[in-house]
């Protein structure tokens, strides 16, 4: 039977096909279905009524939803968008007859246009394409070439988009997909994408790579660049899209020529249903830390001078040694309770329930304060009028100069902790501490979701939450993590929902370790965590931080999400940032990683405004990252009060995270750098601090 011809039965379910369709149509005062149109959702199922007007259905109900019932070719966005080249029909057909669609992954610019232009795209492509009766009755095979992409060029969710509508909203009969020279980075979300591929088609989709893309589509039929034979092909076919889009006469033998008949080879590859490939790159390279303490660490580098005008020193809390553990490792299973349901949850609610789990034995404590209040029950940062406005900070500074904040500092560090250690002192989760005493206080500590019955140490993680101005949970200060706390470290951003990561130290800084490498360095790189595969998406490296892109993908449900990795490079092992201008610089990015990756969440988060907490960490998790959080609340307070109370906020946070602000130098540095950002945003004038002493400075962070 020839193509353009259809038998006596095909031509029955046409006529039952449009009986049903135009009753439907009748009611919605649309025009009836050419009979041209009907025949071609038949083709697409095989003349199987019932299937055809599924389709049918399913094709105005995607069209109307993403706006694509109309579509003008002489739309300038649809000429910007299909002139890119990144989809094109090929005028070869493989062995079966089958059309060829090309959408090459590189051409894809996710910021310059929209999904809905670039399902225009593929829509006004298609529909000249189906006008072809071999093309209605042999099908389509796409192409998914993805030589040399980056991260930056997909858009999972316009994927979906484009896999959905070929499979199930379009009149096209899907015979295959071909995914070419897939990237690593891919991995996880092709893993993902078989979630919306059901039956039969999901043995139709394949890796691939180029060299074995000619078993499945003869060279003849391909373009040069994907060692084939034909030449540019695109302005032919725009003109042929054009002149079927308004209604011209044409012939489409004259631009599609068909394809001799050749041995196809087997084809081996792993479909979507495959597991996700088994060359993870594991990394392991820390080696079990020492549990050294801060004091013994500054001692063996004769770091820990406290200058003569401190009046006192502070008295550290013993923690009682216990021997470690030789193998830290515990066998777990993941909680699937836990799901975006939960993490989209007001974060007060969620972490309140912390806040007080351990802190029923611990009597209020009154500690040295203008307000008066018991700072356990009173840590959120409020726009009260307290403080010093930007000009008598200056006068302040003038006045006490550096031998004044050392001492006023020094106050700070005598008054007691507020609130026990207990769990952190447990024998079973003393191995999951860098440091034996960086401890985390029992009433703000992060408690993960139960992952092992009976075993207490289960939902532990050496990390506080920290309130930020006018937000509680805004932060989450946590110790560098090591080898055997990745995967809490992985559960803990999953878990609070974190899209931010801010590091402030460098993994190796003067020969020791003071962070495990918790993600993967490498562009397109991935790392398998327990139940967490995360992939490196991208690197853009500043002068004085880096920036990298994370892709987190949860293999026991399914779900995955994008993070910020933040990391300042220029923050020394003994000192400050060498410049304020530099800190700044990264503090102001790390907010904008933040609102931009809070804007994404879009309704889904029923959170505080500024969005999940940001996690913080440098090696011990209080002296530099109490710096940044210290810095970060009080220009907050600045720019809704025009008042900054440094000494506060400092004591504040050092009741949820015990010892923040390490020492007496980064309290200084805490005060020079609102200065400076008051005079970036000009403010105040240039400002003169003569004589405050700052060549003779002492600091010490881990």
């Amino acid at each position: 039977m020839a193509s353009a011809s259809l038998s006596t039965e095909e031509e029955k379910e046409v006529k039952g096909f449009l009986e049903y369709v135009n009753k439907i149509r009748e009611r919605e005062k649309a025009e009836p279905l050419a009979w041209n149109t009907a025949v071609k959702f038949l083709m697409a199922r095989k003349f199987d009524k019932k299937r055809a007007i599924d389709l049918y259905i399913n094709h105005e109900i995607t069209r109307r939803k993403e706006e694509l019932l109309h579509i003008d070719s002489n739309d300038e966005f649809l000429l910007k968008e299909v002139a890119t080249e990144k989809l094109t029909i090929l005028p070869g057909r493989d062995k079966h007859g089958a059309a060829v669609a090309l959408f090459t992954a590189r051409l894809h610019q996710p910021r310059d246009s929209t999904h809905q232009i670039v399902l225009k795209g593929l829509l006004y492509q298609l529909d000249a394409a189906l006008e072809s009766k071999d093309t209605q009755r042999h099908g389509l095979v796409f192409i998914y070439d993805m030589t040399d992409s980056k991260y930056a060029n997909f858009d999972y969710e316009l994927c979906t988009k484009i896999l959905s509508l070929l499979k199930g909203a379009c009149p096209a009969r899907l015979k295959k997909v071909l995914i070419v020279t897939a990237p690593l980075w891919f991995k996880a979300p092709f893993k993902i994408l078989q979630l919306f591929v059901r039956e039969k088609l999901r043995d139709r989709v394949y890796t691939i790579s180029l060299q074995q893309l000619p078993l499945h589509i003869p060279s003849e039929s391909l373009p040069l660049h994907l060692g084939g034979t034909i030449m540019n092909s695109h302005p032919a076919w725009m003109q042929i899209c054009y002149k079927v889009s308004t209604k011209q006469s044409i012939d489409l033998n004259t631009y599609f020529f068909p394809c001799r008949s050749t041995r196809q080879g087997s084809v081996s590859q792993r479909s979507l249903s495959s597991e996700i490939s088994d060359c993870m790159i594991i990394s392991d390279i820390e080696s079990e830390e020492s549990k050294e303490t801060i004091s013994e660490k500054h001692s063996s580098e004769e770091k820990e001078k406290e200058e003569k005008m401190i009046i006192d020193q502070e008295k550290e809390v013993t923690v009682e040694k216990h021997d470690t553990c030789a193998n830290g490792s515990i066998k777990r299973r993941h909680d699937s309770d836990v799901n975006n349901a939960d993490d989209n949850k007001q974060q007060n609610s969620n972490c309140n329930d912390n806040i007080n789990e351990d802190e029923s034995d611990i009597p209020p404590k009154k500690r040295p304060s203008s307000t008066s209040t018991n700072i356990i029950e009173d840590t959120n940062h409020m726009n009260e009028v307290t403080g010093m406005t930007v000009e008598q900070l200056v006068k302040h500074l003038r006045k006490t100069k550096r031998k004044g904040l050392y001492t006023e500092y020094a106050h700070i560090k005598m008054e007691p902790p507020s609130g026990t250690f207990n769990i952190s002192k447990a024998k079973y989760n003393l191995p999951k501490n860098r440091y034996s005493d960086v401890l985390c206080y029992d009433h703000s500590r992060v408690k993960l979701p139960a992952i092992v019955e009976g075993d207490p140490s289960s939902d532990y993680i050496n990390a506080n939450y920290v309130a930020g101005y006018n937000q509680d949970n805004a932060y989450i200060s946590t110790q560098g993590p090591l080898p055997k706390t990745f995967g809490d470290f992985w559960r803990m951003i999953w878990h609070c929902h974190v899209m931010v990561i801010v590091m402030t130290t460098r993994v190796v800084e003067r020969g020791r370790m003071k962070c495990g490498q918790y993600w993967p360095m490498e562009e397109e790189s991935e790392e398998q965590i327990e139940e967490f595969i995360v992939i490196n998406t991208g690197i853009e490296q500043h002068h004085d931080y880096t920036v990298t892109g994370l892709f987190l993908h949860n293999t026991k449900s399914g779900e995955s999400r994008h993070l910020t990795h933040i990391q300042f490079t220029s923050w020394p092992d003994y000192g400050v940032p060498r410049t304020g201008t530099a800190f700044l610089d990264f503090l102001f990015r790390v907010r904008s990683c933040q609102a931009d990756a809070t804007k994404r969440l879009g309704s889904s988060w029923k959170g505080h405004a500024l969005g999940p907490p940001i996690v913080v960490h440098c090696s011990a998790g209080i002296g530099r990252t109490g710096t940044f959080m210290t810095i970060d609340i009080s220009l907050r307070q600045l720019e809704d009060t025009n008042r900054v109370d440094i000494k506060e906020t400092v004591r504040r946070i050092r009741s949820q995270r015990a010892f923040a602000i390490q020492m007496p130098d980064q309290y200084v540095f805490c005060h020079l750098g609102i200065v400076e950002h008051a005079l970036r945003q000009g403010d105040i004038e240039d400002y003169d601090l003569a004589g405050f002493d700052d060549s003779d400075s002492e600091s010490d962070e881990i």
